[in-house]
């Protein structure tokens, strides 16, 4: 069983025996990887505390045949704010569950693991609004993935004006070319969500569209992520609830 260093975030983790915990971690060098660390329960566990989600860590593992073992871990970014924050805490809870769902297991992915540290510290500074962040994250996530939505002009024929929106036809569809579960998707909607894809992350929380704006452009989000995803994001309700589109 061969011993790599690497950096991680903790993604999650589940109790196995008395004292143990099978992490979830989304690694710079090794991409996701479901790792032992073994006596982290107890209470007087010399590194427990410092693998909990959503802390930045400097790890040493050993590799094995199902699982690795978590030998060494020292923290790089505790990310204090966010998880003192139930806003911040709610915001960061959608990253790490949509990270969750698209990381490969032992797929190197710098490129994942760098925008999810850049969402956890955009958090963390304390924006206005954490739900934005979040919502550009996942927009950002999702174009990262190869299934960013087009905003901008027809994703079918590339002509302007749009007027609707299409999951299965990948983003803003045109009159003429869509289908039996397109939706309308106001401009105003359409153009708040290629802002999030396009600004940075350390900047979506700084500023809010009217609600109704708001309201419509989370629905065409939530749902083109799940759809795309193939899986139910349990995050994403709470998100919505705890930030509410402002009237």
């Amino acid at each position: 069983m061969p011993l790599y260093k690497t950096q991680g975030i903790i993604l999650g983790w589940h109790k196995l025996g008395e004292a143990d915990k099978i992490l979830s971690i989304l690694t710079q060098d090794e991409g996701k990887v479901r790792a032992v660390a073994k006596g982290v329960r107890r209470t007087k566990s010399r590194f427990g505390a410092r693998l909990e989600p959503f802390t930045h860590v400097d790890l040493m593992c050993y590799r094995g045949r199902s699982l690795d073992t978590v030998t060494q871990a020292e923290i790089i970014e505790p990310f204090r704010r966010v998880r003192g924050d139930v806003a911040r805490f709610t915001a960061a809870e959608a990253m790490l569950e949509a990270v969750e769902k698209v990381a490969e297991e032992h797929e190197r992915n710098v490129r994942l693991f760098l925008l999810l540290r850049k969402g956890l510290q955009a958090l963390e500074a304390g924006p206005a609004d954490p739900a934005a962040t979040a919502e550009a994250f996942l927009v950002k996530l999702l174009g990262m993935s190869g299934f960013g939505p087009i905003l901008s002009a027809c994703a079918q024929c590339g002509r302007q004006p749009v007027s609707r929106f299409s999951n299965a036809q990948g983003g803003a569809i045109c009159d003429d070319c869509q289908e039996r579960d397109a939706r309308r998707a106001g401009p105003d909607a359409l153009a708040w969500l290629a802002a999030l894809a396009e600004g940075e992350l350390e900047e979506a929380g700084s500023r809010t569209p009217p609600g109704s704006v708001r309201g419509e452009a989370r629905a065409l989000l939530y749902g083109f992520a799940e759809y795309h995803l193939e899986r139910r994001l349990r995050s994403l309700p709470i998100l919505a609830r705890l930030h509410p589109a402002a009237s």
